[in-house]
């Protein structure tokens, strides 16, 4: 099996075009970041390790409350889909069509979608910009630019265990690059270039519905 980031969807992979980024395709990539909190990662991987529980690759409990926001508003988004897949070929058609709803429960789920995806993708980006810098500070870093306005004292404390409890980047990087099916690891080299594509494209992602969601006032009465 190859490493992580060639079993999941890339956020580069996913389709933009003038209607908008393709929502099956932006949620298959999703699914793919979320493997970074463990869940997915552990079925893609648990045949192949014969082992009755795996740590996922940032090795701590502490990131279940990521893990658990992002997978919650995945579902929303899913939800909406599959309930009118016709007016939600892209993020922005599935908003827009949602406005005149009283809950626009999925609207909602992508503003804090965008919000997790933009804390970890700001948080590997600091750790590739500086490579002696390890987790807990690049994690605390992208907190304090991110999420923590948006959440109260008590979430404040849970992100704060969190950032504490991330693994030595040495470790992580490892895990990343590692073929578990017992293959050679990708080559520092190579998994930098992987891991840059893949977040450059993310970047741009939020960057574009940030501002979509800006022009249109989206995130109002929320």
């Amino acid at each position: 099996m190859a490493p992580y980031l060639e079993t999941v969807k890339s956020f580069a992979d996913v389709p933009i075009t003038d209607a908008g980024v393709d929502t099956v395709a932006f949620l298959e990539a999703a699914d793919g970041l979320v493997g970074l909190f463990g869940a997915e990662l552990c079925q893609l991987y648990l045949d192949e390790l014969s082992q009755h529980s795996v740590l996922d690759l940032l090795g701590s409990a502490a990131f279940s409350v990521v893990q658990s926001d992002l997978k919650g508003n995945i579902t929303k988004l899913r939800t909406r889909y599959d309930a009118a897949p016709s007016q939600s070929a892209t993020l922005e058609q599935l908003v827009e069509n949602e406005k005149g709803e009283k809950k626009r429960t999925a609207t909602e789920g992508l503003m804090w979608l965008l919000r997790g995806l933009s804390f970890t993708c700001k948080a590997l980006q600091n750790a590739q910009a500086n490579k002696s810098e390890e987790l807990a500070a690049a994690f605390t870093k992208s907190y304090e630019v991110t999420l923590k306005k948006f959440h109260n004292f008590v979430v404040k404390g849970i992100f704060g265990v969190a950032m504490k409890a991330c693994p030595y980047r040495a470790d992580f990087y490892a895990k990343l690059a590692a073929d578990p099916s017992g293959g050679p690891a990708a080559s520092q080299e190579k998994l930098n270039e992987e891991l840059d594509k893949w977040l450059s494209a993310l970047a741009d992602i939020v960057a574009r519905m940030e501002a979509f969601y800006e022009k249109g006032a989206y995130g109002k009465g929320f």
